[in-house]
């Protein structure tokens, strides 16, 4: 996992320590916030998750901003993670993925051949609408406290996409990668633009911070 200050001056926070530390900066004091900020622990949040599914959550502008600034309120962490999923790219790239409880990310139909991986598309901006939606609603909401966006990165998303779900082994990436490399670069290449598409779509809306989870 990585995380970068993100170029942008619609929202100045000088006095972050968060983003004081994220630019390599000494910050006034030690920043304090959780990788999972929304999640089992708070009550609120089950509450909203048992009448939605995860996919749904990811894509409904209303729900992205109340569960991320959930943990905020609660704990009055030093930045607010966006609520998301690593594989939001995918959908909005138009691979067939849902999130299955007690399973992980669940491809319909994946990437197994040439022919599979000329059919992966860029990133449809209207796909991730909500999602900008949900930042503008967010840096409005938060004040002072910064706002981290974050995405998977091309490895863990091609090896979703290509696994079918989550793996123990990777058999099927690796066999592809080694038994037709120039099918696994187009597809390397494919999600590094839709990464960085999604990336970009979320500092123009306003995140001060952007996160890359290379997981697998």
């Amino acid at each position: 996992m990585a995380a970068w200050e993100a170029m942008n001056t619609r929202r100045e926070l000088p006095e972050s320590p968060y983003l004081a530390a994220v630019a390599g900066r000494k910050p006034h004091r030690v920043p304090v916030w959780m990788m999972r900020q929304a999640g089992r622990s708070l009550p609120e949040y089950r509450a909203l998750r048992a009448k939605n599914t995860m996919m749904q959550a990811c894509f409904d502008a209303d729900l992205i901003t109340e569960i991320t600034l959930q943990p905020v309120r609660r704990h009055g962490v030093d930045a607010a993670i966006l609520f998301s999923d690593i594989v939001v790219p995918l959908r909005a790239a138009g691979i067939d993925v849902d999130i299955v409880p007690d399973v992980g990310p669940v491809i319909g139909h994946p990437v197994r051949s040439r022919a599979d991986v000329a059919g992966v598309g860029e990133l449809d901006r209207e796909q991730v609408a909500p999602v900008a939606t949900a930042i503008s609603q967010l840096t409005a909401a938060l004040g002072e406290v910064p706002l981290i966006g974050f995405a998977g990165a091309p490895f863990t998303l091609a090896s979703y996409a290509i696994e079918g779900g989550p793996s123990s082994n990777y058999a099927r990436t690796k066999a592809l990668m080694y038994g037709e490399p120039d099918a696994w670069h187009q597809l390397a290449d494919t999600f590094a633009t839709v990464v960085a598409d999604y990336l970009t779509a979320q500092i123009e809306a306003g995140v001060q911070a952007v996160q890359g989870f290379d997981s697998w």
